[in-house]
């Protein structure tokens, strides 16, 4: 016996497994494909669900204008769907997208920047640090999306992005040389500091190029996995 339903097949099996409310509409939750950072979130009714669809990019209803809206259609900032889920009782969507620039009207990366401080959250921060070894590089991912679409006057991650391709390949060669060098002067400090410069610059290519390190991780299980 499986929990798992078969994906609709056709627009009226799609239509129907989605629970409109009482206006006609069901919330969308967007998130950034590569980041999974959760950008916003929006209504969509029939018609805009078809047309993100057909178009491959967001439409929702806008329910203080009551009218459609596709997103980013004034600022650029238009968001490409990579994939498109409802959840178990069909009364949520969850878009995960490639973002250009920023997702919030405020300028914001995100609309969800307004933190809240939760009991014993550094507790609970410092210990999941201690489980995760890797959590820094999920926080590291975030912050270079923030910046990509922020692109904060000043910051040295702005100009990577706005220097473009070339740039950067660039400054992941330099910090390759940099590491092998460092290998080779068996300077482990010196090892340490060109590593994280490498690490870093090696994640704004990924950025750049809407590559999610989560594939990359992906890809060392599969060889992994094949090699047993």
């Amino acid at each position: 016996m499986t929990n798992e339903q078969q994906a609709p097949q056709s627009w009226e099996e799609l239509t129907s497994a989605i629970k409109w409310d009482a206006q006609g509409l069901v919330p969308a939750i967007v998130q950034d494909a590569a980041s999974k950072d959760v950008l916003m979130m929006a209504y969509m009714n029939q018609e805009s669900l078809r047309l993100t669809l057909e178009s491959g990019e967001t439409w929702f209803w806008s329910r203080s204008r009551s009218e459609l809206w596709h997103k980013g259609a004034t600022s650029g900032h238009i968001q490409k769907v990579r994939s498109l889920k409802y959840d178990c009782d069909g009364d949520t969507l969850l878009v995960l997208v490639n973002q250009t620039g920023p997702a919030c009207h405020t300028g914001q990366y995100s609309c969800f920047f307004n933190e809240v401080q939760v009991g014993g959250q550094a507790e609970s921060s410092e210990a999941a640090n201690v489980g995760d070894r890797f959590a820094m590089l999920s926080k590291l991912e975030s912050v270079i999306a923030q910046r990509d679409a922020e692109r904060p006057e000043g910051a040295y991650t702005t100009y990577l992005f706005e220097k473009g391709i070339d740039k950067i390949l660039k400054k992941v060669g330099e910090e390759t040389a940099e590491v092998i060098i460092a290998a080779k002067n068996r300077d482990n400090d010196e090892l340490r500091y060109e590593a994280s410069d490498l690490i870093f610059h090696l994640m704004v290519l990924l950025r750049e190029a809407k590559l999610p390190l989560d594939d990359v991780m992906r890809e060392l299980d599969n060889r992994h996995n094949s090699k047993k």
